[in-house]
Order: C-alpha cells, then structure tokens, then sequence
C-alpha cells in the first residue's frame, strides 16, 4: 500500500487530475456534467479521476438530488504544501553543508 504523501502525489502527478483540482479550487463544488464541460474527456473517464482524487482524499463528493457534487479538501492540499516544504528545506541543507565543506576545503 502506498503511504500517504505517496498517493497524494501519485493523484496530482496525472496532467487531467491536475486540472480538475484546480478547476475545483476556483471555487463551488462542480458535478460531473461541469466538469467535462470545456474538455474533450467522457464524463466516464472524469469519473475514473474523480475516484482516484477521493481516493487520495484530495476531493470528497456528497449527492445533491441527482447530482454529485465534488469539492477540494484543502487540508490534503495543505499537506502537500507542507511536504514539498520539508523536502525543499532538507534540500537546502543538504546544498549549505556541502557548500561549507567545499568552502573549507579552499
């Protein structure tokens, strides 16, 4: 099983995916039927993202009469942030101390 940060990145490293969380981060929770409006996708193959997204729990959906609507989680969102943060801060370690050591080697 996949751990947690790995499926977050897994469901927003697909370009579709992609696109739908930012078509949902503009605002109102959107049905299917909005969301392949403007797209050459089947509303089949939304679906399928869709799923993937909930599965990440990057998205929830909740029925609205006939309708699902689906709407961002922005705390998964937050914890995609805060682990690029953590990689981009070890980074930067990583860069300083090998700079030092090349520092002192001069």
């Amino acid at each position: 099983m996949k751990s947690s940060a790995a499926a977050l990145f897994a469901a927003l490293g697909d370009e579709t995916r992609l696109r739908i969380v930012v078509r949902l981060a503009e605002g109102a929770p959107l049905s299917i039927s909005r969301l392949v409006d403007g797209t050459t996708l089947t509303r089949q193959a939304i679906t399928k993202h869709l799923h993937v997204l909930e599965g990440a729990r990057l998205i929830r959906g909740a029925r609205q009469g006939r309708e699902r609507l689906w709407e961002l989680n922005p705390r998964r969102l937050a914890e995609a942030r805060r682990a690029l943060d953590r990689i981009a801060n070890e980074w930067d370690a990583r860069l300083l101390r090998l700079k030092e050591t090349l520092e002192e080697k001069d």
